[in-house]
C-alpha cells in the first residue's frame, strides 16, 4: 500500500506515465488472482491515469470484479472505514462514466442503477453526496441521448 500510495502521487503530480508504470508493477506482483483488496485498490488507481477510455474501463471493471469478492473484515484489515459494499457506488459510477464516453448507452445504464442500488452502502456524507452527483450528472446525459 506504500508503494500504491506513492505511485499515487506521482500520478497527482502529473506523472500519468511513471504512474501507470508504477501501478503496472504493483498489478504484476499483486497479479489477477491475488489478494482482491489489493487488486481493487491497484486497479482503481490504474483506470484513473489511462489516456484511452477503453484501457480505463477494462481497468475500472477489474476493480469491480475484486471489490465484488471483497469481505468487510478485509476492507477493514485495510484501513477503510466503509463496509465492502461502500466501495460499490463509486466504481459502478467510474464505470457508467466510461461506457458513456464509449457510446455504450446500455452499460452506462446497467452502471447507474447498479451504483444507485449500492448507495445505502454509503453514509450519508459528503462523499456520498459526490457520489450520488455523478450518478445524476451521467443520468442527465443518459436522459438526453
Amino acid at each position: 500500500m506504500v508503494r500504491l500510495g506513492d505511485a499515487m502521487a506521482r500520478a497527482q503530480q502529473g506523472d500519468r506515465t511513471g504512474a501507470r508504470a508504477a501501478y503496472q508493477r504493483l498489478w504484476d506482483q499483486v497479479g489477477p488472482d491475488g489478494d482482491p483488496f489489493h487488486r481493487c485498490a491497484v486497479a482503481h488507481s490504474m483506470a484513473d491515469v489511462q489516456d484511452e477510455p477503453h484501457d480505463e474501463r477494462t481497468w475500472d471493471r477489474r476493480a469491480l470484479d475484486a471489490a465484488e469478492q471483497l469481505t468487510d473484515e478485509r476492507v477493514a484489515a485495510g484501513g477503510v472505514a466503509t463496509p465492502a459494499a461502500g466501495l460499490l457506488p463509486s466504481l459502478h459510477l467510474n464505470l457508467a462514466d466510461v461506457s458513456l464516453r464509449l457510446g455504450d448507452l446500455g452499460a452506462a445504464r446497467h452502471h447507474v442503477a447498479a451504483g444507485r442500488a449500492a448507495l445505502p452502502a454509503l453514509p450519508d456524507d459528503g462523499y456520498r453526496a459526490t457520489v450520488e452527483g455523478g450518478l445524476r450528472r451521467v443520468e442527465g446525459v443518459l436522459g438526453s441521448r
